[in-house]
């Protein structure tokens, strides 16, 4: 059992209401460091640099590693006004000093309170070492303003930063804004060293010294992390970075996970590499996981009512709470959720037999009263045709790895003869199966899994991604009803209630949510082209965002969308996207929401069409590939008016979001850089690093969105599906 002191821990630290000058003053007041030895370059010392982070009124935490053997070491901390540390900001005596512990793989963590509201301070840590003191390089920090204070607030939100072949050339724009803070929402690292599916082949690259302890995926191509080691080595890896670092040392972050930070598409401790072929979930892998973001980022867990939470001796998910708040003045109510730990597996199962009936005709009279014309027939495939089709469904089975008990009960024709027609391929003309007609009368109809447009036995196709739309409403409605709400459970009730709480009480101008994966709906209306009869319907691009929790996302924006003021930044999808998702049934209910791109990881155009050719069966279509290029004509169709909701999209770029917010307006500038410019270094030629510019705007007590457009405020209506 992981024991409390296993986790790193912010010592406390408390500021005096006195700054003073470097040299002379009370010694029982001032910083306790001697104010006139000689400071030495620490940088080899400090490979990652320094961090703040989680900004108050009165307090910030600061965060540092020191590398230099195997032992515990002694750090110092400074604190300052002024970049030059002339007027170092006065410390309990004692408190200047802190242990960089081997067991926190040396990281240190100082939470700094009695810090004046809204100010800039400075901060160094210095390791002595013999006659030597090595210094770190200074950090930049803000304080956040007071509650009741009438201020413009200037922020930006990053995600999504594959290090793997790939160049941080967002963070060196970044790091040239004016910002009072940065948000984090998630996938600071990713948890694979090479996975060929979205990571590249060349370039610089992730190596786990403790390769005994990864998991090793892909016939032995790449790893995905599972020890502690593996987790640090990543963040000490990414944190390498000079860009990186440079926006650490000038602005405070505010941070979330996603699910790279443990695992691709998780909920919980179950990761889902294997797609149904075996249990994934591993709960030492997430304890691991978590405790090494902690020891990384600049975040604290305590007694102190505004931070992080930690019981590591409770049950997973409960060890940990990441949820908080955070005011900045009377205008901006940050409020940061946690999206994986709680939620539910994806609707859908990986694993499920593609043939077999997951809602037949008795369920569905039950539950809608009719038979919808999604249904398809279904037939009792062990007594149906004295058999014949079970046997040949079992042989099929077992080729992929089936289980032959699957194959039993009821089972959807559509599925029975696109079986019956490959094994007819070996068999002479005398022996034909025939296929069964589905217009033969008296066949009950349903939807199988197949209908969701689950085409593979094992797979994320058709159960995390590229979801037939209309079969996945009926399925997942039914099944929130049924599990009273359980299926969609994404926060868990007790953080749902936090949140409805948190933002119904605020009295900020604008309350923002950090949402970590898209609210506004994703999906693509395949049926004008020329594609077979099962291509030809509406897709979600994916169910592992809200879009795989429709009936939990219309409950919440029907509390959300009567507040005003709420604007949900999000991230997760590698694209730049803006709408104002509403309540399915009353699109006057809705909210602002405002996507972000990722930092350096492959943009959601890349990644459909990995997944096309990656798929035997959707590369085999003509014309997939280019409907993956096209993403985001599909996703923005006038003509299917299919999200209504979505009023931009940009799904083939990298960058960040800068949001400027006020008592008068929210303005969001969607800075942007060509996906492909994340494979070359800019680092030594900045000035070469083209940025793109789109602006956002949001009133108070409003839920609409503005563009700007060549200095005019256009507002996007939803019945035109444009920008008037």
């Amino acid at each position: 059992m992981l024991k409390r002191r296993d986790f790193l821990r912010a010592t406390l630290v408390t500021a005096g209401a006195l700054v003073v000058p470097a040299c002379g003053g009370d010694p029982e007041t001032v910083n306790p460091v001697d104010t006139e030895r000689e400071l030495d370059d620490g940088s080899a010392f400090f490979p990652q640099s320094v961090a703040s982070g989680d900004p108050r009124p009165g307090s910030v935490v600061l965060w540092a590693r020191v590398q230099d053997g195997a032992e515990d070491l002694d750090l110092e901390l400074e604190v300052a006004t002024d970049a030059g540390f002339a007027q170092r900001v006065a410390l309990d005596a004692g408190q200047a000093k802190v242990k960089a512990l081997a067991r926190h793989d040396h990281c240190v963590k100082v939470k700094v309170r009695g810090l004046a509201a809204g100010t800039v301070y400075y901060y160094r840590f210095i390791y002595v070492k013999g006659d030597k003191s090595y210094v770190s390089r200074v950090g930049r920090t803000k304080t956040a303003p007071a509650a009741d204070a009438d201020v413009k607030v200037r922020f930006a939100y990053v995600s999504c930063q594959d290090y793997v072949g790939r160049y941080y050339n967002t963070y060196l724009a970044l790091a040239q804004e004016e910002l009072d803070f940065f948000v984090h929402l998630g996938d600071y690292i990713y948890e694979t060293d090479g996975d060929p599916s979205f990571q590249s082949a060349t370039g610089r690259r992730v190596v786990f010294t403790d390769a005994a302890g990864s998991i090793t995926l892909g016939d032995g191509a790449y790893h995905a992390a599972r020890s502690l080691d593996n987790y640090r080595e990543l963040y000490r890896t990414y944190r390498s970075d000079a860009n990186l670092q440079k926006v650490h040392e000038s602005f405070p972050m505010i941070a979330t996970w996603d699910d790279h930070e443990f695992s691709n598409d998780c909920f919980g401790a179950t990761a889902t590499y294997f797609d149904g072929r075996q249990d994934e979930t591993d709960v030492d892998r997430r304890k691991a996981a978590n405790q090494a973001w902690f020891e990384y980022q600049p975040v604290d867990y305590g007694d102190y009512g505004d931070d992080a939470e930690l019981d590591p001796g409770a049950p997973l998910p409960d060890d940990f709470r990441i949820y908080r708040d955070f005011v900045f003045g009377r205008h901006v109510h940050l409020v940061m959720t946690d999206l994986r730990s709680y939620r539910p597996d994806h609707l859908i199962p990986e694993d499920a037999f593609p043939g077999r009936v997951a809602l037949d005709q008795p369920k569905l009279m039950a539950e809608l009263g009719e038979i919808p014309a999604a249904a398809q027939p279904y037939v009792d495939v062990e007594a149906y045709g004295d058999g014949i089709y079970a046997q040949v469904l079992t042989g099929a089975a077992e080729a992929v790895g089936y289980d032959p008990a699957e194959v039993t009960g009821k089972i959807s024709v559509a599925f029975i003869n696109q079986i019956v027609a490959a094994a007819n391929e070996d068999l002479p003309a005398d022996m034909q199966i025939p296929p069964i007609d589905p217009a033969e009368a008296g066949l009950e109809r349903g939807i199988a899994y197949v209908d969701f447009g689950k085409i593979n036995a094992y797979g994320m196709l058709g159960t995390r991604y590229f979801l037939v739309k209309d079969t996945f409403d009926i399925y997942a409605s039914i099944r929130y009803k049924e599990t009273e709400g359980a299926s969609e459970d994404v926060m868990g009730a007790e953080q749902e209630a936090w949140f409805l709480d948190t933002m119904e009480g605020s009295k900020a101008t604008w309350k923002v949510w950090g949402n970590e994966f898209c609210l506004v709906q994703l999906a693509v209306d395949l049926s004008p082209y020329p594609l077979p009869a099962q291509f030809k319907r509406s897709f979600y691009t994916s169910a592992d965002a809200w879009d795989g929790f429709r009936n939990k996302r219309d409950e919440l924006l029907a509390k959300l969308a009567g507040l005003g003021g709420v604007v949900a930044i999000t991230g997760d999808v590698h694209a730049f996207y803006a709408g104002t998702p509403g309540l399915h049934g009353d699109p006057t209910k809705k909210i602002v929401e405002l996507v972000g791109g990722a930092v350096s990881s492959a943009s959601f155009r890349e990644i459909l069409t990995s997944q096309v050719s990656g798929d035997p069966t959707l590369s085999a279509l003509p014309g997939a590939a280019a409907l993956a290029l096209s993403v985001d004509s599909l996703l923005m169709s006038t003509s299917t008016k299919i999200n209504p909701h979505l009023a931009h999209a940009s799904s083939h770029a990298h960058g960040y979001v800068v949001v400027e917010a006020s008592g008068q307006e929210l303005v969001a500038d969607m800075r942007s850089i060509e996906a492909a410019e994340a494979e070359t270094d800019y680092s030594e030629r900045s000035g070469d690093l083209k940025i793109g510019s789109k602006r956002f705007r949001a009133l108070p007590g409003e839920s609409e969105l503005y563009l700007d457009d060549d200095g005019a405020w256009k507002r996007w209506d939803l019945s035109t599906q444009k920008w008037i």
